[in-house]
Order: C-alpha cells, then structure tokens, then sequence
C-alpha cells in the first residue's frame, strides 16, 4: 500500500468518525448518554494501564482557590523550569526574583522513589459567550496526575503528601510577606472586597540589630524555634497549635520592633488587629477565620482598647484645656469615642477569641499583646495560656548600648564605654532615645562626638532624676508633717465643741453656771 493509499484511508476514517460523533451528539437522546459514557469509561479502562487524579483550582460551595492546587503548583515549578517547554513567569518578593511555572496544557514528569509520574496542566475555557464579573471562576484549571495503576497505594498514601507538604514549603520560601490590616465591616462587600487588606512587609529588624540583652534574646528565639517545630507536640498535648506573648514595659523599649524582628525570625505574616473597628464578637470571630497559618495576630496598646481593661484617661482639667485651644484635637477624640461607642466587643469575645472554640481554626499562629501599662489589663486577659510568654521591654542597659553601638557607630568598643556603663546603672534611658543620641546628623558628627552627645544626655537625664526625687521625698515629708499637725487641730475643735455646748442653751441664751443654792 502505498502512502497516498494510507493517507486516504485514514483520512476517511477520520471522517467517518466525526460523522457519526455528529449524529451522536444530535440525534442521541440526552437521557442514555450517561449510560454510553459509563461503560464506554469501564471499557477504556480493561485496556488503559494507568489511573488519573484531578486537582481543580477552585473548590467548595463558595469557590475559593484550594490550597492543595497552589501547593502543587508551587511543588511543580521546581521541577518545571528544567523539564517543561512552555513557561509562565511571576514576579514574586518585591520584583527582586522570578518564579516560572509551567504553562496551560503542558506536561512534565516527576520521579518518585523510582515511579514515573505524568504532570498534565490543563485549563478549559467556558462556552458561553457572555460577561462575567468573575472570568477567572469561568475558566476550570485543574492539574492531572497520571501513573501506572500497580503503584495506586503508594501514590495515594505517600506521594500526594509529599507534593503538598513540599510545595506549602517552596511557597513559604518565595512569598512575599504581607503586614494585614483589618478593614471596616462596612467595606467588607462588594467588588474584590476583603475583610483584610495589606501591603508588602518589608521591616528590617531583626534579633542581631534588636537592643536587648543576649541572654534574653536567645531565650525568645529558642522559644520561638520550638513553637514553630511543635506541630505534632501541640496535638499530643491536645491544645491548639498557637503560642501568647505578652510584650509590656514603657514607651521606645522596643516592643513594635520585637514585633517585627519575630516575624522576620520565622518569616511570617503580621495581622495588625485594630479592635476599634470591629462591631461586635461575631466580626471578630469572622475576622479571624480569614487569618492564615504562620502569621502573628497583633493587638497593641491592648490596655487602650475600647473599654476592656480601662482607658488612659489625663486630667481632666488638661482635656478641657486643649480642646478648647485645639478644636481638631476635639473633634477627633469626638470621632475615636463615637467608634468605641458603636464596638460591642467585649472581654468575653476576646478570651474567646485568644483562647477559646474559634481559636482552633487553622493553626501556627502567635497572638502578640503590647502595652505600657501591664498593671491595668485584666488577669483573665494575660493569664498563662492565654499569654504563655510574658517578656518585659525595659530600659537600655549596657549590653543592649553595645548592639546599638555597632548598629548605628559600627563600633565594638571606646574608651568612653566605661563611663556610659555606669551612667546606664544609675539613670533610666529607653532604647529609643539611646539611639536617637548615638545616631549621626551630619558627617562631621564621628562616633566619639556621638557619644559624648549621648553622655551629656545621660547626666541630664540623670539630674533630672535626682530632682525628681528631691521634689517626691519634699513632698512627702510635707505631707508627713501635715499629718501630724492633723489631730491636735481636731482636737482643738472638738474642745470648742464641748465649750459651745455647755456655754449656751438650746436657745442660743447663756447658761448659768452658778449653783442654784447660792442665789
């Protein structure tokens, strides 16, 4: 036979089938073409050696994005950019890398412990031809794996788990961490609408730069190491894979930065929880619903919060004052105390949320607390196993001058260092201000004039102390000696007392103190 002869035949052939496909398709009745394509699968698969998995993009009642989809296709773009013809690429971390992906309808092959396995990426446009607010839920991607029928078990019990848990582990490494804030409820709908919105997280504090003592830092890293390779120890233990800290200590000890300084430790996303915008316990419930695994949750100055734990009220007097000179000032706090007002958040919602049903939902999440007042939060709030780790920011001790020495003077040691260790032992300076002393202004300004300049704050801030205390122990001692004048002028009046009473009558008329017998 020749050539021609075959392309002949198998042209009509070709024809042949697509003819009777036709009138399958519209003459067939609808009702029995499930049966046609049930058996007609059963007879496929008495001659087909291999067995297929699909994956779609979007899952459930509500179409959200499975999460094992992304898993699998950031597993695949390892493999991908060194088997796969046809790529896509994204930009990924702030533009400063690119992660390529296979293409649609491309197919690459993975090994596994010496099983071929067949990666097919596949993606099926809608027929209608209509407009769509959502043309990405229109268009079905899935990924289809497909491996020989004999290593069904192995697949199915190992091979999936391994994809996901290492693809959860590449998208980890190439995300772009985000900071999270909560929106509105009443911004919570609508187009592309979302319960939290965010920017780029791109802080860079970290425990080296952190002023703090060595001992201390190590100890929260150790910690921190534990939580997050705790996974299997949480659920032994039968608690919820979440961890409590409880940052407190005055304002510039550096809690903010501990903050980011953890999450760029364990390189997660920060939730930055704004209670005042929050209606009720419901919302806040939902809230966190939609937060995802290894993030911090963040609630600062937890002590100004609505009417939790109790305000920081100033004196009245002074309110009074500026907002009479300050009608902005006035009006804003008119609109801070409106918002509160309308919040019905309360204490019990919270400890739920912290610790209760709802806190369950997901898991390796840290919920970091801050104040400056720790005295005024509630026990219930920061009891342990609510707050599991509470660390004190304090004022800037020798050690901590050190770090921030090398951080802004790039020096280790000066002659000077002796005198700062032993004004940092008899004054109170935060970090903060340590740092705002030892940084340059110009570039004239050297390390040695930068810590003279600290010093001479130092000792300021060292009589100022020493005044502060005179005026507290005068004060005292005026107070002392007002107290002991107190009962002899009480004493006084009480004679007084006794002397109008028995010099004058009910009438207000003398009375006489000569014996009746004697007139």
């Amino acid at each position: 036979m020749s050539i021609v002869e075959m392309w002949t035949q198998l042209g009509s052939a070709i024809a042949g089938l697509m003819f009777v496909w036709a009138m399958y398709d519209r003459y067939f009745p609808y009702q029995l073409r499930g049966y046609v394509e049930r058996y007609s699968h059963k007879l496929v698969a008495l001659v087909f050696p291999y067995f297929q998995i699909i994956f779609d993009e979007y899952t459930g009642e509500d179409m959200m994005r499975s999460e094992v989809y992304a898993a699998i296709q950031s597993y695949l773009s390892a493999n991908s950019s060194m088997r796969a013809k046809r790529l896509k690429a994204d930009v990924v971390k702030d533009s400063q890398s690119v992660l390529l992906t296979m293409d649609d309808h491309e197919e690459i092959t993975d090994d596994f412990n010496g099983i071929k396995v067949w990666w097919t990426s596949i993606k099926n446009n809608p027929n209608k031809q209509s407009f769509s607010f959502y043309p990405e839920l229109d268009e079905r991607r899935y990924f289809k794996v497909t491996v020989h029928r004999r290593y069904r078990e192995i697949i199915v019990k190992s091979y999936i788990d391994h994809v996901i848990k290492e693809g959860k582990a590449v998208a980890v490494k190439n995300r772009q961490r985000k900071l999270y804030t909560n929106n509105p409820s009443k911004n919570w709908y609508g187009w592309r609408a979302t319960k939290w919105s965010h920017v780029a997280f791109e802080h860079p504090a970290s425990f080296d730069t952190l002023a703090m003592a060595t001992k201390e830092k190590e100890g929260i890293k150790n910690d921190l190491i534990k939580f997050s390779k705790g996974k299997n120890y949480y659920d032994k233990i039968g608690k919820p894979w979440k961890r409590g800290y409880l940052l407190y200590g005055p304002p510039g000890t550096g809690k903010s930065t501990m903050i980011a300084a953890m999450a760029n430790f364990l390189n997660y996303d920060i939730y930055d929880l704004e209670l005042t915008t929050v209606k009720d316990n419901s919302e806040l419930r939902k809230l966190l619903i939609e937060t995802k695994s290894k993030s911090i949750i963040v609630i600062e100055d937890i002590d100004c919060s609505l009417d939790l734990t109790g305000q920081r009220k100033p004196k009245k007097e002074k309110d009074e004052d500026e907002e009479g000179k300050d009608p902005i000032s006035k009006k804003k706090k008119e609109e801070e105390a409106e918002s509160k007002k309308r919040s019905e958040v309360t204490l019990s919602g919270l400890l739920n949320f912290i610790d209760g049903i709802w806190s369950a939902c997901g898991g390796e999440r840290i919920i970091v607390f801050t104040t400056n007042y720790v005295e005024k939060l509630d026990p219930a709030l920061i009891r342990r196993g609510r707050m599991d780790k509470h660390i004190e920011m304090s004022y800037c001790c020798f050690e901590a001058f050190k770090v921030l020495a090398q951080n802004y003077l790039d020096i280790e040691s000066h002659e000077l260092f002796g005198k700062i260790q032993n004004l940092l032992e008899e004054t109170k300076m935060t970090p903060a201000d340590v740092a705002e002393n030892l940084m340059p202004k110009s570039e004239e300004e050297d390390e040695e004039t930068c810590l003279k300049k600290l010093i001479a704050a130092l000792e300021e801030a060292k009589e100022e102390e020493a005044r502060k205390k005179s005026e507290e122990e005068a004060a005292k001692l005026k107070a002392e000696q007002e107290e002991e004048k107190a009962p002899k002028e009480d004493g006084k009046e009480k004679d007084n007392g006794k002397i109008k009473e028995n010099g004058f009558n009910s009438n207000g008329n003398c009375k006489s103190t000569v014996p009746s017998g004697d007139n």
